[in-house]
């Protein structure tokens, strides 16, 4: 998908018709989606401003002047990073994190990546709770920020909330050691997983490549 290109329209068509396929199998709605992938629009809007940078051929269309390389790249960041989004939140929300977190694992990603992210996964919302409470106790001294001569005060709370977070994880790690922990986490026995789920897990990967060869065989 990546790198198939921009040119090839068809195929960017059958790409979004497969994630479509493959999210009403799943039982998820287009308008979850759609909602989920809003999170794109940022790069989106850089995208409509690169044809108006660039050098080489140019076009008009009525009062503008396009570049053409700069249309091409701007036309492939936003049917690639769509595909993208789609994909990202069609797995998050057909797999929970820790789901997602035991699948990196017995691929064998670095243990150590596996247990930041667990880690980060099990007390973000600690430290959540942790900048609420800071947050209200602010504003029960009638702290309200409006404007940048509140930046400083801001600054000392995030500075505040990053030692708290560090001082957490220091007695979090001390706990563990006493616990008798060696640089592996405890991991309950693996499910043997068989070829059958190995070829839908890979089906929809499978069916890309189909179709990024096919549309290079036609073209």
């Amino acid at each position: 998908m990546v790198a198939t290109p921009i040119s090839e329209w068809q195929a960017f068509i059958a790409f979004l018709a497969l994630v479509i396929t493959a999210s009403l199998i799943a039982k998820i709605e287009i308008t979850t989606l759609l909602k989920r992938a809003v999170i794109e629009v940022p790069f989106i809007l850089f995208a409509i401003l690169m044809p108006f940078f660039g050098t080489g051929e140019k076009f008009s269309v009525g009062p503008l002047d396009l570049y053409r390389a700069g249309l091409l790249a701007g036309a492939s960041i936003v049917a690639k990073g769509t595909l993208g989004v789609l994909c990202a939140v069609l797995l998050s929300t057909t797999t929970t994190a820790r789901e997602l977190l035991r699948g990196l694992e017995r691929l064998r990603l670095p243990i150590v990546m596996v247990q930041i992210a667990s880690f980060m996964l099990r007390y973000i919302n600690v430290i959540s709770d942790e900048m609420q409470r800071m947050k209200v106790a602010r504003e029960s001294r009638g702290f309200e920020a409006t404007g940048i001569k509140h930046w400083k005060i801001l600054a000392t709370s995030a500075a505040a909330l990053f030692i708290r977070s560090y001082e957490r994880g220091e007695r979090v790690h001390l706990a563990m050691l006493s616990r008798g922990f060696d640089g592996n986490l405890p991991q309950s026995e693996l499910r043997r997983v068989g070829v059958n789920v190995w070829l839908k897990a890979l089906s929809i990967s499978i069916i890309a490549l189909l179709i990024s060869i096919l549309t290079q065989v036609i073209g």
